[in-house]
């Protein structure tokens, strides 16, 4: 490990992990991990997070002020990390902060405002006033808000990367509970390699956390709290012990004599706990305690007589064991309780955006349906038809900006009634994945979404891993274009490198055609969600071959190939899919040369949950990788795997990113499909008729119309240009083809020039 820094900023972490000698079950190990040893304990971990997040987003600007309330750890922290990256740091603190932390703030180069005087909401609230004065006089001054921001737990995803890399599987994890960052943040990123570990929180006798009576003249710091913070899942927490005042105290000094770690009351409670889990466990367990703080701030209060006598903490109840009590019982000694006990909550399932195919507002509904309650994130609920009837909750937020999209989340919710994140829509699944490791939520990783997102990036990928695929070249350039033709070959494909739904996307016979295509798409800044471009164009070989798409379920290294659907195009030179057929019509061996090619192609790019969505090819020398869309697929392709099979992969989506059991198996062997409603030449559309013949043919579960009298169509060149569909569903291939045939044949688009469209 290397042990050489730069500053006291990279400093921070790989802290010691000891094992300790406590009397303990056959085989049983119990260790510590000491975050008092960073240069002024753990929350130097918290404070580089924010700090760095707040930089890398441009919340924090470089020179810009810090201002945090703090009466201890994160106000050092803050200031290591704030001065060691050239900010002024502003500590808003209170008279019961001890003179060691003053001395090291102003050491530090700190400014410290000590408020005279408790206002409403006690010394808390006096803090939080001062805060608000200095927030408004200080031009770009940020708060860090540890008790609400998830860079605060997510700051300790690199302590659980640090306990895989030392100790490898432990069965359980205790941890002090505050602002709630540590144990959480630390518990949840060591359950995506450990499903089964077991978290236990320690807390303090007066605590309000696990819904205990508020006592205010409480002695312990650094544990417990009279408000509930943000940051607290509880759902993430299995177990919860109380100790009272003395109890801590005493397990502190015990701490101090039998280890030789002189540490504060939170280390001290920690260490109560491990040592009655150790003589407990199953043989052969492995125990990790986390310990937060020194025990310098403590030397007048837990290790002085003094404090003891004046406090008579000989008269509280001191207990070698846990009362094991149901929860929500008040409590005024050692006590543990089961949190399976503590009443559920209604959770929320939040959406950023959404495609506007159907899907998108039927998945709010499904995850209603669940028991969830769907919060659609969005900048314009209008795009939306239905979202309002669904029940769902709707909050106008600026979704194309992350750290507004930040803001909204981080001020709406707690994050224990958050159960997962997830979209419908292309645009987002970057975010998405990105808000979702921010959660610490279920989710792909945001490089492996990013890289399917953008085409180019995935030909490199998938190039890089051998797998099939088109020839291909980047251009960002558009004078670069005919070079690019030249290597690809004519004819040639030109497309956006991250666009969606086929628009743009043109076969080109010549090379002036390829160039003069190209910079139609670098000329596009923003998409049609106001999103930037990628300003990049795609220049690949044509196959002139069969198109499937093969729809994907992963969980981890678990990939489950849910069925391969039969593609159908319209004509040359635009690509947009006029129907679809679920299962394809295909050879076994043909199915599962499909099934294994995306499977590499998936593990190549790091999508490892979730539903995704693959198109290839089917040529002559086998599968070749189009595209990898990191999503479920949209064309209505999920009700047509529902009516095949009787499997709803919306639901299954939801499941999983809500963390719930997912179910892929087929319940039934049938088929489905859909014809796509078309303009065969541009017009303004007067109406669509024949909706109820074409509902009457046998076979058909529903004709849909999306577009609206007086709009302008054209035939396709996108799969914006569709004007609805019909869906069919039979025993057999033959069977769905003849049901669209028959209902296609009933229904008449009308233009306004009263021409009409059979």
């Amino acid at each position: 490990m290397n042990m050489v820094f730069d500053s006291m900023n990279d400093a921070v972490g790989n802290t010691p992990l000891v094992r300790l000698d406590v009397p303990a079950s056959e085989g049983t190990r119990v260790y510590a991990k000491l975050e008092l040893a960073n240069a002024f304990g753990m929350k130097d971990r918290v404070a580089r997070n924010i700090v760095s997040e707040a930089r890398r987003l441009g919340v924090l600007q470089p020179g810009a002020p810090i201002v945090e309330s703090s009466s201890g750890t994160m106000a050092l922290g803050v200031a290591l990390v704030g001065r060691s990256l050239g900010h002024p740091v502003h500590i808003v603190t209170d008279p019961r902060t001890d003179p060691t932390t003053l001395a090291k703030l102003r050491a530090l180069g700190c400014e410290v405002h000590v408020v005279p005087a408790m206002a409403d909401g006690g010394w808390q609230g006096a803090r939080l006033t001062r805060l608000a004065e200095l927030m408004s006089e200080l031009p770009g001054a940020f708060w860090p808000q540890q008790y609400s921001n998830p860079d605060n737990p997510g700051a300790y995803r690199q302590l659980a990367a640090e306990l895989l890399h030392d100790l490898g599987p432990l069965d359980t994890l205790v941890g002090a509970v505050g602002s709630g960052g540590s144990l959480c943040g630390t518990g949840r990123a060591l359950r995506r390699s450990l499903p089964g570990l077991r978290v236990v929180g320690v807390d303090s006798v007066g605590s309000t956390l696990f819904d205990q009576p508020d006592v205010p003249g409480r002695l312990q710091s650094g544990l417990g709290n009279s408000l509930h913070p943000n940051n607290l899942d509880r759902t993430a927490i299995d177990e919860v012990h109380w100790l009272n005042d003395r109890e801590a105290f005493t397990a502190t000094r015990e701490l101090a004599r039998e280890q030789q770690i002189f540490a504060g009351n939170t280390s001290g409670s920690v260490y109560q706990v491990l040592r009655h889990l150790a003589r407990t466990a199953a043989p052969g367990s492995r125990i990790v305690g986390i310990f937060p703080d020194r025990g310098d701030r403590y030397t007048e209060t837990v290790y002085s007589d003094e404090h003891w006598a004046a406090h008579r903490l000989e008269e509280l109840p001191c207990s070698d064991a846990p009362v094991r009590v149901d929860y929500g019982t008040t409590v005024r000694s050692w006590s543990a309780a089961d949190l399976s006990g503590r009443p559920a909550r209604r959770r929320h399932l939040l959406f950023v955006e959404a495609n506007t195919s159907g899907t998108g507002v039927q998945a709010l509904g499904t995850a209603a349906a669940l028991g969830l309650t769907a919060v659609l994130l969005t900048s314009d609920p209008d795009r939306y038809a239905g979202a309002t009837e669904s029940g769902c909750q709707i909050v106008v937020c600026d979704t194309n900006d992350v750290s507004s999209l930040r803001r909204t989340v981080q001020e709406r919710f707690r994050r224990e009634d958050i159960a997962g994140v997830t979209t419908t829509s292309d645009f987002y699944v970057p975010t998405v994945a990105g808000l979702a490791d921010w959660l610490g939520l279920p989710g792909n990783d945001e490089a492996a979404a990013n890289r399917c997102r953008n085409k180019a990036e995935l030909r490199r990928t998938l190039d890089a891993a051998g797998v099939p695929q088109p020839r291909f070249a980047v251009v960002t350039d558009a004078a670069r274009t005919a070079e690019a033709v030249a290597s690809v070959g004519l004819p040639c494909v030109v497309k956006p490198a991250d666009d969606s739904g086929s628009n743009d996307v043109l076969l080109c016979t010549t090379a002036d055609q390829a160039a003069a295509h190209a910079a139609r798409i670098l000329a596009v800044e923003t998409n049609v969600r106001g999103l930037p471009t990628a300003r990049t164009v795609l220049v690949e070989e044509y196959l002139d071959a069969p198109e499937y798409s093969v729809e994907m379920f992963s969980h981890g290294d678990e990939v489950t190939c849910v069925g391969v659907t039969a593609k159908y195009l319209t004509g040359l030179p635009y690509f947009v899919e006029s129907g679809h057929v679920f299962p394809a019509p295909l050879p076994d061996a043909e199915r599962a040369s499909l099934a294994e090619a995306v499977t590499r192609a998936l593990k190549a790019t790091g999508m490892r949950f979730g539903p995704t969505h693959t198109e290839v090819k089917l040529t002559a020398q086998g599968p070749a990788v189009i595209e990898i869309n990191p999503r479920l697929a949209g064309g209505m392709i999920p009700e047509l795997i529902r009516l095949a099979t009787g499997s709803d992969l919306l639901e299954q989506q939801i499941r999983a990113a809500a963390g719930l059991p997912v179910d892929l198996a087929a319940r039934r062997s049938g088929h489905a499909g859909i014809r796509f409603l078309l303009a065969d030449r541009p017009g303004t559309l007067a109406s669509v008729d024949g909706i109820a013949e074409a509902l009457a043919a046998d076979g058909v579960e529903r004709v849909t119309v999306t577009a609206t009298p007086g709009r302008s169509v054209r035939p396709p060149r996108n799969a914006y240009d569709r004007l609805g569909h019909v869906i069919a569903s039979g025993d057999d291939p033959e069977n769905v083809s003849a049901a669209l045939d028959a209902a296609r044949r009933e229904i008449t688009v009308r233009l306004r020039t009263d021409t009409s469209v059979k």
